[in-house]
């Protein structure tokens, strides 16, 4: 597939997305999605690439749904375009390598939801979050009602999504919506440096750990510590070998 709105760049085992559609804001629409869908089926295969990192091109991460394609759709309509974007971004959430948003700017409404589907997310100073929908008389509609509550507790999520106030880095960082907060010239710096040094560590370990996170979330206690117990012990005839031999050798480990 052709990307119309991905811009992408490989360097050490890290591949950076970039969202172009500055004049729009990045707004999300059908061929956003359809491109996402696309490149995330791609990279999950890749057994080279080891992190993603996510970001926006000009002054907003993501600004939010295309209200120009929306404005036109009835009821069908519109749960069909929800529904392709919770599809979307589970697909981000479940993708098998570790995905860092860089958020540089705007990271409203389906932005935000865009940017909780990642696994962790580095802002800039200038960055504003914010779920917005009920301004226009609509509720999210990709999962901004489910992941925020789970990230943030209940009475942050609902204070964000009941007044549709922006909320500025800092704040996001408080509420545990954001892991770090940098100047806007060290944002990618900073996220790039994160995806490298993730990349370094053995990757069937770190596949597995954000297998283990997200499966855990969506099943018991005890049911995901006895899949925690498994992956664990798969790992001691494969690479876990060769980190402990590494590390009793004192030399860096070699990973296939």
């Amino acid at each position: 597939m052709t990307y119309e709105i991905l811009k992408t760049e490989e360097a050490d085992a890290v591949l950076t997305v970039t969202m172009d559609r500055p004049k729009a804001m990045n707004a999300l629409n059908t061929r956003f999605f359809q491109e996402m869908d696309d490149l995330v089926a791609s990279v999950g295969a890749r057994s080279d690439l080891r992190a993603l990192v996510l970001t926006g091109a000009g002054k907003a991460f993501v600004a939010g749904a295309d209200i120009a394609e929306m404005v036109g759709m009835d009821s069908e309509a519109g749960s069909k375009f929800s529904a392709m974007g919770q599809k979307t971004f589970r697909g981000l959430e479940e993708c098998p390598l570790p995905v860092i948003a860089a958020v540089n700017g705007y990271v409203l409404g389906g932005g935000c939801e865009l940017a909780m589907s990642c696994d962790f997310r580095v802002a800039s100073t200038a960055a504003k979050f914010g779920q917005p929908e009920v301004n226009l008389g609509l509720t999210p509609g990709y999962a901004g009602t489910q992941r925020l509550a789970r990230l943030v507790g209940a009475g942050n999520a609902l204070f964000l999504l009941l007044t549709g106030e922006m909320i500025s880095a800092e704040e996001a960082l408080r509420m545990g919506l954001v892991q770090k907060v940098v100047p806007p010239e060290s944002l990618m710096p900073e996220a790039l440096g994160l995806a490298k040094k993730i990349a370094s560590k053995g990757p069937k370990a770190v596949r597995a750990v954000k297998r283990l996170v997200r499966q855990g979330l969506l099943t018991s206690f005890d049911a995901g510590c006895a899949l925690e117990s498994m992956e664990f012990g798969a790992l001691f005839g494969d690479e876990g070998a060769e980190g402990m031999k590494a590390f009793l050798e004192k030399r860096p480990a070699k990973w296939n």
